[in-house]
């Protein structure tokens, strides 16, 4: 992640949560007052933002001291410590909240990654994510996904092309809407197409696409129009897969899968911030 922009966001989130004042820990807590704290994980899952723990505790007070025992992309059971932190308890209280909702969500996404990949258990195929993201929070999880062992699809609409069905519609077809991007677009845009039949298919080839996409696709069918496509195009399995259906896309012959579930349906995992009792 570009530690600028999660910078910049992680300062959003803090005032955000924050407000002018937290009345509870100025009014309870002496300001001067310090401790140590850690982070405990409630259930099994894979770790994805704990650089954030960093980052954000020294925009909040640079002189707490952040301790990771478990790094991105490792997976951890229930009872695990996370992390541990020392410094001013106010200050501690203040990047709770924020800090932990982010590792909750992006542990929750990559663990789901994770849980995809083994539930296809086909090295051959990539599992990777869609734009289907939280507002605000992309950058977070698709990070998240590259931890739990997926791949990221377009980042934002100014990666790559891809021509969807209201774009052809728009256009009046394949053929002429990859011929008026071509003419527009400079020789670094790889343009993909959604299909959604065998025509579809064979136009995506004649056009000579760099990817084409099965939408909604059965494995069955998805076989078939492997076979029509030359190995010089990559191909990709979208629409209608979730975790549950995934099993039987196994050896279905596309180089990728994109799941929106990933992010769009992912459960936070449970983390708790704890205090550590004054012995």
């Amino acid at each position: 992640m570009n530690k600028l922009i999660v910078k910049e966001k992680l300062e959003h989130f803090f005032k955000e949560d924050l407000g002018e004042l937290d009345i509870t820990t100025a009014s309870s807590i002496m300001g001067n007052a310090s401790g140590k704290a850690f982070l405990k994980a409630k259930e099994d899952g894979v770790m994805a933002g704990a650089e954030l723990l960093s980052i954000g505790y020294q925009i909040i007070n640079p002189s707490i001291r952040v301790h990771v025992l478990i790094k991105d992309g490792v997976a951890f059971n229930k009872g695990d410590i996370i992390a541990r932190f020392e410094g001013n308890i106010q200050d501690l209280l203040a990047g709770e909240r924020v800090l932990l909702n982010l590792l909750q969500r992006m542990s929750g996404v990559a663990t789901m990654t994770q849980k995809a990949i083994k539930q296809l258990d086909d090295s051959s195929i990539r599992i990777c994510d869609t734009r289907k993201t939280t507002p605000g929070l992309r950058i977070f999880e698709k990070y998240a996904v590259r931890c739990g062992g997926g791949f990221n699809h377009r980042r934002s609409l100014s990666d790559a092309v891809l021509l969807k069905e209201n774009h052809l519609l728009a256009c009046g077809g394949i053929q002429k809407a990859v011929r008026t991007v071509r003419n527009e677009v400079g020789h670094m845009v790889k343009i993909e197409v959604e299909t959604t039949n065998e025509q579809e298919v064979l136009e995506a080839v004649n056009a000579n696409v760099d990817v084409i996409m099965f939408d909604n696709a059965t494995p069955q069918e998805i076989k078939h129009y492997v076979n029509l496509v030359p190995k010089t195009i990559v191909t990709e399995a979208s629409g209608g897969i979730n975790l549950e259906s995934l099993p039987s896309f196994k050896d279905c012959g596309v180089h990728y899968i994109s799941l929106g579930c990933l992010t769009h349906s992912v459960k936070s995992t449970d983390i708790s911030f704890l205090l550590e009792e004054e012995m």
